[in-house]
């Protein structure tokens, strides 16, 4: 039975940071192009109406203002959503590109074509199923679990927690066993949703293993990078902590208030973040991909 080790693929997107420098400085560039345009659109088009969402989110928990809420952010994840999965597939794709076919190099691996197009196609078709099986798995866990609770004292709890806890483990079973999905796609170049089924046999461990150390080192990264942005951003405004920490809650009535200079610093810094995170993140799937599936020819 194919295997592969847990430690090389979690660690994978640090190599690619450290072995390809252009590269980073490519994605980095790229990240900080996109987050900018995206911001300017979106406050350009939605500007005045997330300021007055964010005001009626913070003032009031009427239902009728949710709902008007709700009708009022609608186009604004009408436009989101779609571009939102094409950029993931965008650096999804780059990262297969580099683990699955290092010799295709050009514009720093991005591409925005068919396997980009496909990827994000896949992810539709598993956002789809994730709310479909989520639905049908809530239904019997919560009927179970009321069966369970008709018993009476803490044995009936105890049997409810279990079966909410079976619930959540047979969601992260099934979500690793298609885990391989994407780089099964873009490796092929065809829409695989199940063929990650059968290529996870005997390593859901290896891959729960080098998924959680991925992200556990990802999570250090992004804590670290966080206080050094804090820190030198501090710095720059002269001390104004308070100033700093307005990054986090944006003014987005304008695009002159929302493009100050500890949002330039954040967005600069963000980008060449992005890029290390989406190397670590997408890398792991796309070394078990190609040791599981075996030579993949570019």
């Amino acid at each position: 039975m194919a295997t592969f080790s847990p430690t090389d693929a979690a660690l994978e997107g640090f190599r690619i940071t450290r072995e390809k420098p252009r590269v980073l400085l490519v994605w980095s560039l790229a990240n900080l192009v996109v987050s900018t345009v995206m911001a300017i659109a979106l406050i350009a088009m939605f500007g005045p109406m997330l300021t007055e969402i964010e005001a009626m989110n913070a003032g009031s928990d009427d239902p009728a203002q949710a709902l008007a809420m709700f009708e009022k952010i609608a186009p604004f994840y009408a436009l989101v959503l779609p571009v939102g999965l094409m950029v993931i597939a965008v650096w999804s794709g780059a990262v297969y590109r580099v683990i699955l076919r290092p010799s295709d190099s050009k514009y720093g691996y991005l591409r925005l074509g068919g396997d980009e197009f496909r990827l994000a196609v896949l992810m539709l078709i598993y956002v789809v199923l994730a709310i479909g099986f989520t639905f049908v798995l809530t239904l019997v866990a919560g009927l179970l679990s009321a069966g369970a609770l008709a018993i009476a004292g803490p044995v009936g709890k105890l049997i409810g927690v279990l079966i909410g806890l079976a619930a959540v483990a047979l969601f992260i079973f099934v979500a690793l066993r298609l885990s391989l999905s994407g780089p099964a796609t873009f490796a092929e170049r065809h829409i695989r949703v199940f063929e990650s089924w059968t290529l996870t046999r005997g390593n859901v461990w290896r891959l729960l293993g080098a998924y959680v150390v991925a992200l556990i080192l990802a999570a250090v990264v992004v804590l670290l990078a966080l206080i050094i942005f804090v820190a030198v951003a501090a710095i720059m405004a002269g001390g104004d902590i308070t100033s700093v920490g307005k990054v986090f809650q944006p003014d987005t009535s304008s695009i002159a208030s929302y493009f100050t200079a500890p949002m330039m610093i954040y967005l600069v810094f963000g980008a060449f973040l992005g890029a290390v995170q989406n190397a670590v993140v997408y890398a792991p799937p796309a070394v078990a991909y190609r040791e599981l599936h075996g030579p993949v020819g570019d």
